[in-house]
């Protein structure tokens, strides 16, 4: 069972290193023909290879090519409405001569939409039919009987996720961009979520003044449930911070600080970040500092600050 397993992996990924050659002049005219199409690219395959077509329309779909999945049968059946000018269609069959891609063609051909045909035979009526051929083919199916489609399958995928990753390459997609059509997921809430949709503002914000003595700004710590304050100057200028964790080592060291001002304890040039940074910037800061607390400030140059993020914020959004 083992052996047959591994000799499975072995026949598929032979089947997806013999692409490397035909990363051609061809490949670069689809990609070309993609980038250059004002429609959307309709990915059409029947049975296994409509399977593989769905998920390389639902990765087109989400680095930055809008992609659509037609059912051919369902074509025959008024799906084919889906089509418009300015469409892109790839046509995907191992065989080239499977059934329900051939009677859609005509129509395909009628409306002058450009035609990429994948297939694992390039003298099939489908590869003839296709203004650019993509040969999927393999040596084997791992299937012994050379009947469940394995190999090729895999082959038609690699091929399908290639081309999307070479245009999201040549489009310049980023992250950013990446996480729009993500917004529910981890990575949307790490690229879409900024500081100031998580901090805290106004009254909410832990701040005493310079000189108060340190029992007074516990109280401060405790009553905002931060861990945290801020000490701030006559003119508002956030000049240190002092956390929980320092109330614990200073009184270590000398129980009588309670009665001193805060300022000959604070800790000074506190962290501080922009309301406009990423969520996750503010996450990267406190784990290269050891904190959980950032002051945030309207611009780098200003020395109020407008708010206060916690590392519980982030938790909570779903950013960490």
């Amino acid at each position: 069972m083992i052996e047959t397993a591994k000799k499975v992996l072995r026949i598929e990924a032979d089947a997806i290193l013999a692409l490397l050659d035909r990363i051609d002049e061809r490949f670069c005219r689809v990609a070309d023909m993609i980038l250059a199409c004002k429609g959307r690219v309709v990915i059409t395959g029947m049975g296994k290879s409509g399977l593989i077509c769905q998920k390389i329309a639902a990765t087109f779909t989400s680095t930055g090519t809008p992609a659509l999945f037609l059912h051919p049968a369902e074509g025959m059946h008024g799906d084919l409405g889906m089509l418009m000018k300015g469409d892109v269609v790839i046509a995907v069959s191992n065989s080239g001569e499977t059934e329900e891609i051939l009677k859609i063609l005509p129509l395909i051909k009628r409306m002058g939409l450009p035609l990429v045909a994948m297939s694992g035979n390039p003298k099939s009526t489908l590869a003839r039919a296709g203004d650019i051929f993509l040969d999927i083919s393999v040596r084997e199916e791992a299937c012994p009987l050379g009947l469940a489609p394995t190999a090729s399958t895999t082959a038609t995928l690699a091929m399908g996720d290639a081309l999307a990753v070479a245009l999201l390459v040549e489009r310049g997609f980023k992250e950013e961009d990446f996480a729009l059509y993500h917004p529910g997921g981890s990575l949307g809430k790490r690229l879409l979520l900024r500081v100031e949709d998580l901090m805290h503002s106004g009254e909410d914000i832990p701040m005493v003044p310079l000189g108060t003595p340190l029992k007074e700004a516990l109280f401060e710590i405790t009553n905002k449930k931060l861990g945290i304050t801020g000490i701030a100057d006559s003119q508002g200028t956030l000049v240190g911070v002092f956390t929980d964790g320092d109330l614990r080592r200073t009184i270590e060291k000398d129980f009588e600080v309670l009665n001193r001002p805060i300022n000959e304890v604070m800790t000074h040039h506190p962290k501080r970040i922009l309301r406009s940074n990423l969520a996750a910037k503010a996450l990267q800061r406190m784990e290269e500092h050891a904190i959980t607390s950032l002051f945030v400030f309207e611009k780098e140059d200003d020395s109020a600050p407008i708010g206060i993020v916690h590392l519980h914020d982030l938790l909570k959004a779903g950013v960490v």
